[in-house]
């Protein structure tokens, strides 16, 4: 199952690419925001369980699918191509097996142990 997840993790940040280039997003953006989501890792400075909460809040598909929601009613192609980075990360994270993290630790993910 773990094979299936990454596989399906690199689909999805293939995906976001091609989506990405098609909308003509500047490649200069997607490196400086790629790695954005991992800022929400600082929240375990104050203990597993808020880190574990924020980490998910970044990497979970809800956040992007909002913000790609929202730039198709309001038809903004910048905003789209910020959740496509946003979901390159997430997909680039899962086919390197980082999966959800578990309140008890940041090793412990829906993928299995880090």
């Amino acid at each position: 199952m773990a094979l299936i997840l990454r596989l399906e993790g690199l689909a999805v940040v293939i995906a976001a690419l091609l989506c990405f280039g098609y909308l003509g997003g500047s490649w200069m953006l997607f490196a400086l925001l790629i790695l954005s989501p991992d800022l929400m890792m600082l929240g375990y400075l104050r203990g597993p369980r808020l880190g574990a909460l924020l980490y998910n809040l970044g990497h979970s598909y809800f956040g992007p699918s909002v913000l790609g929601g929202a730039a198709f009613i309001i038809g903004n192609v910048i905003i789209w191509q910020l959740a496509l980075i946003w979901v390159a990360h997430i997909g680039l994270d899962r086919a390197l097996g980082f999966g959800l993290k578990y309140g008890s630790g940041f090793k412990e993910t829906h993928l299995g142990r880090v």
